[in-house]
């Protein structure tokens, strides 16, 4: 089972075809979107409310699945608020993160071009860098070397601060939004390698 979480700039429904992704690979799938986001209260969101809507998300799976691997995934922002959840808690069976970055700081300094997600989120922190070497369970990070949004380089750090056993997949040709499908093989031989999981062709 795999908890979903969306980046900056996405609801549930408009994630729903990179949800179907992991859903295909094998994955029961549930996405949540946080306050602020989709059918959510309007309140304005922030990285605290938006990490404690994901341990509540947790802890429904955790009543409703409690005898299944259960793993947390994040695309883009959802890459940091993963990282957070699986830093707080001891049950998870791995994170799994695509086209992540270290922190906001860090994506605003290497930001070349075109626009970031308008959201008040984009103003938090999102210290991701600091958190994951808390993470117990193996960790894999998945990124696009054509990802203009959040630059590679800000994935490799991510993945260097995250304590073993990890997997970095470099996705050639791939793009923020695209890293898990374009690299669909690649990922399948990273989730066998750490978790055993002969996911689905």
């Amino acid at each position: 089972v795999l908890l979903y979480l969306h980046g900056a700039g996405y609801d549930v429904r408009g994630s729903a075809h990179r949800m179907q992704r992991w859903q295909s690979l094998g994955f029961g799938v549930l996405g949540v979107d946080y306050r602020g986001f989709g059918r959510s209260s309007e309140a304005l969101p922030s990285e605290a409310s938006a990490v404690e809507d994901a341990l509540a998300a947790w802890d429904w799976l955790r009543r409703e699945h409690g005898l299944q691997r259960r793993f947390v995934f994040g695309h883009s922002l959802g890459g940091a608020i993963a990282v957070a959840l699986a830093s707080e808690v001891d049950d998870e069976a791995g994170l799994i993160v695509e086209g992540a970055f270290t922190s906001i700081p860090d994506v605003v300094a290497t930001f070349r071009w075109g626009w970031l997600p308008v959201s008040p989120l984009i103003t938090q922190r999102f210290d991701a860098a600091a958190r994951i070497g808390g993470v117990g369970s193996p960790v894999l990070v998945l990124h696009g070397d054509a990802d203009r949004l959040i630059r590679p380089q800000l994935g490799r750090r991510l993945y260097e601060r995250a304590a073993p056993p990890k997997r970095f997949v470099l996705v050639e040709g791939a793009s923020h939004h695209s890293a898990s499908a374009v690299g669909r093989d690649a990922l399948r031989a990273a989730l066998d390698e750490l978790w055993g999981l002969r996911a689905a062709e």
